[in-house]
């Protein structure tokens, strides 16, 4: 998914996270900091009470006037435990080594939910403790606590009971503090998040900002024109290198299509100049070969001269005709056809266009009277002759030759198609119908299909055909319709 996110909301979304992150840590930090300090509180706390609890108990002892056995423990602390706990503020118990309950400083009533029994492993975990001190987690009424266990010793040392203090944390100040910290951490991360969104927008704006323009230049990069080259003001070490990199191209491209556009013109030239000399030789030959028949056979006392000078002159105009046919043929492809924008009546100037041959095998049809486009008159009529005379030359070996030129609508255009039943075009031919010099004839140079396309795609047109090899061929030419009215 983050691969079709743009690199800009890429960094945008990476400073959010970042800071969104940190907020996560500093408050979980922030917890378990305060976690902690309230474990090392509540501990040193309790160590404290346990602390003060048996320096009054070891006071007690030697002050009491019963001797200071398990057995008398009960005795000894009868008054003494109340007074006890009421000067530390915390309630205790008192077992005997066998953990059975002595006394405890709670209320008779409360005495019922005290166990009066300790579990043989807490006797056996504060006995094999180093220092004789044993302290577990238990639970009463829905609440934890701690209760901790330390032996009772005697002016001898000697245990003589088992010290229990319960000792319920109550972390509600600590609580409400850390909730307050929070609380504020929240809005200060908040204000920070707010900075954070403003300070990415700008910052991944700021980044993306020429890479969007060498974006933006490569997009509009065009081989067939002169491309501007990238200019951005103090751009970073990688953006540097990367517009310098393009700037070069941008040279290079130059430079090549110069040496292209050159190399074509000078191949474009070098295959016309080998066309025209191509189609030059061939009425050259026989002219030069008539010209040196007649010269072997001239007899001016030869009583049929005149008539051999009328059939040499004859032969020579008929060479000399097709060489300008070529020369004409040429520069009628060479010009591109101007732009006269004649506002013609279509069917009309095709129908005049058509009535020039004389075959009977050539029709024209239209359901239309009149269709309106914006031509050239000159121009039209060579699309039309230069279709019609291709039709005529693909159904010479045509028993019941056929050729139909039709004018019609077709929504916005006005679509001209004309149909032969000659022999078609073959597979191998159809990319190259339009292509200059091509021709399938034995005479001709193969420029016709070429102006004509040409002719067509100056006005805006289209020109396309359907072709079926032994049955016939289709050519069909399209031109924009006039909005205005009027015709000639």
């Amino acid at each position: 998914m983050l691969r079709n996110i743009s690199l800009r909301s890429r960094i945008f979304i990476s400073m959010i996270f970042w800071v969104v992150i940190a907020f996560v840590l500093i408050a979980s930090v922030t917890i378990y900091q305060y976690s902690e300090q309230n474990r090392d509180y509540h501990a040193e706390r309790m160590e404290r009470k346990e602390e003060q609890i048996k320096q009054s108990i070891d006071l007690a002892l030697q002050k009491t006037t019963f001797p200071v056995t398990t057995e008398n423990l009960g005795h000894i602390f009868r008054d003494e435990i109340y007074e006890i706990a009421l000067v530390q503020n915390i309630n205790f118990n008192i077992y005997d080594l066998e953990g059975e309950l002595i006394k405890s400083s709670r209320p008779k009533f409360e005495v019922d939910s005290i166990s009066t029994c300790l579990d043989a492993e807490v006797l056996n975990n504060l006995a094999s403790s180093p220092n004789k001190r044993y302290v577990e987690q238990k639970s009463a009424a829905g609440y934890s606590y701690q209760a901790s266990y330390t032996y009772i010793d005697d002016k001898r040392f000697k245990h003589v009971g088992i010290l229990n203090l319960p000792y319920f944390e109550d972390n509600s100040f600590n609580d409400k503090e850390l909730k307050e910290i929070l609380l504020r951490l929240t809005g200060a991360y908040l204000l920070l998040m707010l900075l954070a969104i403003g300070l990415a927008y700008f910052i991944s704006k700021y980044i993306t900002r020429s890479l969007q323009t060498i974006s933006d230049r490569l997009n509009q990069t065009d081989l067939t024109k002169r491309n501007e080259k990238i200019i951005v003001e103090n751009p970073s070490e990688e953006i540097g290198k990367l517009i310098t990199s393009y700037n070069e191209m941008i040279d290079e491209l130059e430079i090549s299509a110069a040496k292209l556009a050159k190399g074509e013109r000078e191949q474009a030239w070098r295959e016309m100049a080998k066309q025209v000399a191509h189609e030059i030789k061939n009425p050259l030959t026989p002219m030069r070969l008539s010209v040196q028949s007649f010269e072997r056979k001239f007899d001016p006392n030869d009583p049929d001269i005149a008539k051999k000078i009328s059939e040499f002159s004859k032969t020579l105009i008929q060479q000399i005709d097709t060489m300008s046919s070529i020369a004409s043929a040429f520069s009628n492809f060479a010009n591109m056809p101007a732009q006269q924008n004649e506002t013609l009546n279509v069917v009309k100037i095709v129908k005049m266009a058509v009535d020039i041959f004389d075959e009977n095998y050539i029709h024209f049809s239209s359901e239309e009277e009149e269709i309106i486009a914006k031509l050239d008159r000159t121009q039209l009529i060579r699309v039309v002759t230069n279709l019609v005379k291709n039709a005529t030359q693909a159904i010479v070996n045509v028993d019941t030759p056929h050729v139909l030129v039709t004018v019609s609508k077709d929504g916005d255009f006005v679509k001209m198609t004309v149909e032969d039943n000659g022999v078609g075009i073959s597979m191998e031919s159809k990319d190259k119908v339009f292509e200059p010099k091509f021709t399938t004839k034995t005479s001709g140079m193969g420029l016709g299909l070429g102006m004509v396309k040409n002719i067509v795609e100056t006005y805006k047109g289209t020109i396309n055909f359907t072709t079926e090899p032994g049955k016939g061929t289709i050519f069909t030419v399209r031109f924009p319709i006039a909005n205005d009215g009027g015709s000639t």
